[in-house]
């Protein structure tokens, strides 16, 4: 008997990262960890929202390309398609200056997202899509036709409310923070650091929430399930850059979360191994095969 794919739906901003010299890459952090769900063999929805104009176009047409649906993706004939400039710093960690009032601010609530929601096996969306309130209202419209709310922090000042973060925390049932930002949210509910396993304690009682995830770089990752917690080590790569090192790592977490049957160490290991993967390479969604990402994660 065929075994039923999974089906994850990434919500929020799809946009042109241009980088120095006037190169362009599709990215934005949802988008991001769709294309690397696609690679895993994910049934993946993108739900968000291009001008119409050339460069909403010409994304459009970079996504088919990757044969990945653009049925989610609405088109705005007011606010124009996503550009963030993007630039390196001297430890390959990526800046960026993002525009405001584009497409993505205005996601409208369509009944196709939701009745694909209410069958999907996960919602993955991140801080940055909830600083308009439009897109905002959407977000929390879905998250309720959702049973598996993936929140991916992702804290881009000045680009949230601490409010708004707490509400959907409370909604959320498996978020991914890394350390900076497990300190920031401590420090908006007056919570003291004392070591990471209280501070995602904290957290999760103060949430409901079972699942959390602390992204540590170089000194790999943190899962923690109810009091259970796994630290899994990094894999040791030459960084070509970091540019959605994070996306791919979530990505390939869940492309294992999800499975049936599969164990803490499978869903750590693949998110492990997909994060260094992409940050051996260049860019947030470099061109490769599934085959290639299973060599290196098993050799």
């Amino acid at each position: 008997m065929e075994t039923k794919k999974i089906r994850i739906a990434c919500f929020g901003e799809v946009l042109w990262d241009v980088f120095p010299g006037g190169q362009r890459r599709a990215g934005g952090a949802p988008f991001n960890v769709a294309y690397h769900l696609f690679k895993m063999g994910i049934d993946v929805n993108m739900i968000s929202s291009v001008g119409h104009d050339e460069l909403g176009q010409a994304l459009l047409q970079q996504i088919k390309n990757w044969n990945m649906s653009t049925e989610g993706i609405q088109i705005s004939s007011i606010y124009p398609t996503s550009t963030v400039i993007a630039s390196l710093d001297e430890n390959n960690e990526a800046h960026y200056d993002i525009v405001d009032h584009v497409a993505w601010d205005f996601i409208e609530v369509r009944q196709a997202d939701q009745e694909l929601l209410s069958i999907a096996d996960a919602l993955v969306f991140g801080s940055l899509a909830t600083r308009n309130q439009k897109t905002r209202n959407t977000l929390f419209e879905l998250m309720e036709a959702s049973s598996y709310n993936v929140f991916d922090i992702n804290l881009r000042p000045p680009h949230y409310d601490v409010r708004i973060i707490k509400d959907l925390l409370h909604k959320t049932q498996l978020a991914k923070f890394n350390k900076a930002e497990l300190r920031m949210m401590l420090d908006f509910l007056g919570k003291p650091y004392y070591t990471e396993n209280d501070g995602v304690s904290y957290l999760q009682d103060t949430f409901g929430m079972h699942e959390v995830i602390i992204s540590k770089g170089s000194k790999g990752a943190l899962y923690a399930y109810d009091d259970d917690f796994y630290l899994y080590p990094t894999v040791p790569i030459q960084v070509k850059d970091t540019v959605g090192s994070g996306d791919s790592f979530l990505a390939g977490f869940l492309s294992k979360r999800l499975e049936k049957g599969a164990t803490v160490h499978d869903f750590m290991l693949q998110a492990v191994s997909l994060g260094a993967f992409i940050t051996a390479r260049e860019g947030a969604c470099p061109e490769y095969v599934l085959g290639d990402f299973i060599a290196f994660r098993d050799r």
